[in-house]
């Protein structure tokens, strides 16, 4: 068998040595030969050795030219496997600060303190809309922009395009965080006493029954793409197996729920059980008047004509009630935290609390939905006054 290994005599007579070695297949499926060129026969032996071990292992990264951008295209057509339309769009917009900063980069030479950079520029500079822009950037913004990058340099590790994420250990900076809860304080979802305000001031509103499965802790989508059919007013029951989310605050999209998890059966409170059915008996009485120009849809939520309403109509009814009843005005969406953060102190378990919600996992559901309050914590402070000898008795400690 002739030597692989090939002696090269350059023009200035100096001796180098070369061997060309197949390494695979490339991300397009294209044949991969690499070129050896060392000052020594034992060098070029050795790289050879190595190639063709870490090829057989599986382990072996091939020189590639895609770029970071061209990459981040490829893996949002990976993610349409495992998430909806809806969330590709979300995931797009927070990678364009990435594509703008970083896109041109090849991926095998992307740093991380290239990526470091991108994310401190994009905290300091990131604003497109909102206010003005090329300002400060939330953190939380920031964080998902970094997640979405994680993700996708994690998964060009798996495919072998670069042998670790050069995003791995890159965090927002705690001067950052520190600024932005300074200069930028979190809307705080409603205590339960301004939901209870806001639930006695729309009670004679035309939209009172489908608000109040808002805070029964329904997304807005899922009140939304609420049906009759799914909901049962003999048993107090109702499901949610669909719903009418938006895309770009303009397209209407009907889609089952968002998780498994989502589609979930619940037993209607009294309160909204009964409104259901004067809305009902309502809608039946409109249908009459309007005759013809009735769409009869089949949703709950729904015009004086029958026609459904989206996301963003309910929302911006919702305001102008919060805003006629002088309350604080919080997003629909931030009403499921409201009343999970009740149920959760009110003592309802985990389990039937991540259920209720929709959620796998009830620590997910705890972490991101459960938001204590001060007066949340007056028992706490009621048991520390008996601890100190306060109304009720002390303890005896076991002996």
């Amino acid at each position: 068998m002739a030597d692989p290994i090939k002696k090269i005599v350059l023009r200035n007579g100096s001796v180098r040595y070369r061997t060309v070695v197949d390494a695979g297949r490339d991300e397009n499926g294209k044949r991969v030969q690499l070129t050896i060129t060392r000052d020594s026969k034992t060098e070029v032996k050795n790289e050879r050795a190595r190639i063709l071990h870490e090829r057989a292992a599986g382990t072996l990264i091939a020189p590639s030219k895609i770029t970071v951008g061209e990459w981040l295209d490829q893996w949002l057509d990976y993610k349409r496997r495992d998430v909806e339309e809806t969330t590709i769009r979300t995931y797009r917009l927070a990678l364009l600060h990435v594509r703008e900063r970083l896109g041109h980069i090849r991926l095998q030479e992307l740093t991380e303190d290239q990526v470091q950079d991108c994310m401190d520029d994009i905290v300091a500079h990131g604003r497109r809309r909102g206010g003005t822009a090329g300002t400060r950037l939330a953190v939380s913004t920031a964080e998902g922009v970094l997640t979405r990058l994680r993700e996708a340099l994690s998964r060009a590790v798996v495919r072998r395009l670069i042998p670790v994420s050069p995003a791995q250990y890159v965090r927002i900076s705690l001067a950052d965080k520190k600024t932005d809860k300074r200069e930028r304080p979190k809307a705080e979802p409603w205590t339960a006493a301004e939901a209870q305000t806001f639930i006695r001031g729309i009670e004679g509103d035309r939209l009172y029954a489908p608000l109040l499965l808002s805070l029964m802790g329904l997304r807005p989508a899922e009140v939304c793409g609420q049906r009759w059919t799914d909901i049962d007013l003999t048993a107090g029951t109702i499901e949610i197996t669909l719903t009418r989310t938006m895309i770009g605050n303009n397209t209407v999209l009907e889609k089952d729920t968002k998780t498994a998890a989502g589609e979930r059966g619940l037993p209607l409170p009294e309160r909204p059980w009964e409104a259901l059915k004067r809305f009902r008996a309502q809608q039946a009485r409109e249908k009459l008047l309007a005759g013809e120009a009735y769409t009869d849809s089949g949703y709950v939520v729904v015009n004086e004509l029958g026609e459904p309403l989206n996301t963003r109509q309910l929302r911006e009814y919702a305001y102008r009630l919060m805003t006629a009843l002088a309350l604080r005005r919080v997003r629909l969406y931030d009403a499921r935290h409201s009343v999970l953060s009740f149920l959760a102190v009110s003592g309802v378990p985990d389990v039937i609390l991540a259920a209720w919600a929709g959620h796998t996992s009830a620590s997910f559901t705890k972490r991101r939905y459960v938001h204590v309050n001060t007066e949340d914590m007056r028992p706490a402070a009621e048991v520390w006054d008996r601890f100190h000898g306060g109304p009720a008795a002390v303890p005896t400690a076991r002996t």
